[in-house]
């Protein structure tokens, strides 16, 4: 089995709810899963980035951090993908990376890994700064369009559940 298919394997036992299975499997193929990471070939790096996510592996968040910052487009979109996953429940993951979010969302080469950070922090605590990054965003003629409209969708949910949050304060 690769680790594509384990990962996929692991992603149907979360879905299931098959908590033992899940953790069994992720057992047997942490240390893969580490050393793809650390691979020359950014496609086995993205494998790995992405198979964080479908694993549910919290503990590995350092090592998504790193995939963040890795030189290959391919390599941080999958690790995006597999941190928005991993936020879903958690907003603290996202908190523990937003400065990086917001460098990634505002200034990345690459369009998708611009819109995937954003999408991400949708998933953190509506802080003002991020707020005013998407609306910045939001409303940048320069931007691609698709960009702008991910960055305003996620500005107003941050929003409401910023006002949500105001009024059980009260």
């Amino acid at each position: 089995m690769t680790l594509a298919e384990a990962a996929a394997r692991a992603d149907e036992l979360a879905e299931a709810g098959s908590e033992q299975e899940l953790s069994r499997l992720r057992a047997e193929w942490s240390d893969e899963i580490e050393a793809a990471a650390r691979n020359a070939d950014y496609r086995e790096r993205a494998v790995a980035y992405r198979a964080i996510g479908q694993f549910r592996f919290r503990q590995k968040t350092e090592l998504l951090r790193r995939g963040l910052e890795d030189e290959s487009p391919s390599c941080r979109g999958s690790a995006l993908v597999s941190l928005e996953r991993l936020s879903r429940d958690s907003p603290g993951v996202v908190n523990a990376v937003r400065p990086l979010l917001h460098k990634l969302a505002n200034a990345d080469g690459n369009q998708a890994v611009r819109r995937l950070a954003i999408v991400c922090l949708k998933n953190g605590s509506p802080q003002r700064e991020t707020i005013v990054l998407l609306d910045g965003l939001a409303g940048d003629d320069e931007v691609d369009t698709e960009l702008r409209k991910a960055a305003a969708g996620v500005a107003q949910a941050l929003k409401r559940r910023q006002t949500q949050q105001a009024q059980q304060k009260r």
